[in-house]
């Protein structure tokens, strides 16, 4: 099914970007905590790593007031290449005392993390039909879980063997290309509306939007809910290692075996979605997820934790490329910006409380009673979807962009199809 978006022209080149970026990510993002702990021999300035990767994201809708207003294709020529350079402070790195360039580029990375998939989903939104959204949304999916099998392996060794410069430069690399395939295409974007509204209205639009849009209220929120439990496993993984007599290193095969169910998630779940809807498949990757926890809280032998750590791989991608592909369609170009960065927000912050509840339960909780709240909080996010849309959880239909409503020029700019039913609204009203 994904060979509909690749008969796109132009998504194989965009693709080939995308997944260069993806590999550098890959490669980079464990070197970062690595570098600043083989420096200072902290675990607690490894860690504070990742708090300056998140911060963008809690201004996530004030970046994306700016990726609304702009051309998304040059948009992420321009942010790529930008990243690039934002990696090259770190080639001036030697000591404890350089620690502060390694929080500088993370931060600088977090805010290549928040504009860049907001510009990606107005692109992807303006480049493909609607019904050939979940298919790019799952060759994404599929490829970012596969990098996540072997990109932190090779950074870590290209970091051991060659230093945190030559990662750095790789990723830089990595961007260049993104930004050089991202160049070569050819789409014909709906015109960007400027609001004569005031600024503070601008910035929160995206918010609006999702507070009168009931199936990405509601999806949104549901995801929330699940991710404020499901950030408990980054502690309690080392718990459950304990428990079955493995070192740490045997956190890689886990891992492995997640991305495992996680690849054969990605390469189904465009069927699933067509087939059952959006909200429904939100609903259903939270089912795995809970399904994949309680064998994890009741397993017993460690192929148990292993076949359970399939299921929960499995649970993911199902979840993120239905709400992304739900995004998407719920979302009118004008807004896709401050919307995807605005979920951005509702989204890491829960995970972040997640993550630092998760620390403290670990020294108060047997893990298997962590793993069955992670379990009833992600079986409580499903309830409460299927609930508050109940009736309404099949396929969603597709917003078009609100520029394309205002006028002839926007209707030819998208096709004829869609201006005749902008005229047709228009007449109606």
């Amino acid at each position: 099914m994904m060979k509909q978006a690749f008969a796109v022209p132009g998504f194989g080149r965009l693709f080939a970007g995308l997944a260069a970026s993806m590999l550098g990510d890959s490669l980079m993002l464990i070197v970062l905590s690595m570098w600043v702990k083989e420096l200072t021999g902290s675990n607690a300035a490894a860690g504070l790593t990742f708090v300056w990767l998140t911060l963008p994201a809690l201004v996530g809708p004030a970046f994306g007031y700016l990726v609304d207003r702009v051309a998304r294709r040059g948009f992420l020529v321009v942010a790529n290449l930008l990243s690039a350079l934002a990696m090259l402070p770190l080639l001036l790195v030697h000591d404890a005392s350089d620690v502060w360039i390694i929080y500088l580029v993370a931060l600088l990375y977090g805010v290549s993390f928040v504009v860049v998939p907001a510009a990606l989903n107005g692109l992807l939104k303006d480049m493909l039909p609607a019904d050939v959204l979940v298919e790019a949304n799952a060759s994404l999916a599929v490829t970012r879980e596969a990098f996540r099998l072997v990109g932190p392996l090779a950074g870590a060794s290209l970091f051991a063997f060659l230093g945190g410069g030559s990662v750095a430069l790789a990723d830089a690399v990595s961007f260049v290309v993104a930004a050089t395939c991202v160049a070569s295409i050819v789409v014909l974007e709906s015109p960007h509306q400027h609001e004569p509204v005031h600024w503070w209205k601008g910035v929160t639009a995206g918010m609006a939007h999702i507070r009168r849009t009931p199936a990405l209220l509601h999806g949104t929120l549901s995801l929330g809910i699940c991710l404020l439990v499901v950030g408990f496993s980054e502690s309690a993984i080392y718990a459950i290692l304990d428990a079955f007599g493995k070192p740490v290193e045997f956190v890689g095969p886990v891992v492995s075996v997640q991305g495992v169910g996680a690849i054969v998630s990605g390469l189904l779940c465009s069927r699933v979605i067509r087939r059952i809807g959006e909200p429904a498949s939100i609903v259903a990757g939270l089912s795995l997820l809970v399904v994949g926890l309680l064998g994890i809280a009741g397993a017993v032998r460690i192929w148990q934790l292993l076949a359970a750590t399939v299921v929960l791989g499995a649970g993911l991608p199902l979840l993120i490329v239905a709400y992304n592909t739900l995004l998407q369609k719920q979302t009118p170009g004008h807004l896709m910006g401050r919307v995807s960065t605005t979920t951005e927000v509702l989204i890491t912050t829960p995970q972040a409380v997640s993550i630092a509840t998760g620390a403290l339960l670990v020294t108060l909780l047997d893990y298997r009673v962590i793993f069955l709240l992670m379990a009833v909080g992600a079986a409580v996010a499903a309830t409460y979807l299927a609930i508050a849309l109940r009736g309404r959880l099949g396929v969603v239909e597709t917003l078009a962009p609100a520029a394309v409503i205002v006028g002839a020029a926007a209707g030819e700019a998208v096709g004829a199809q869609r201006e005749t039913a902008a005229r047709t609204r228009s007449t109606n009203s």
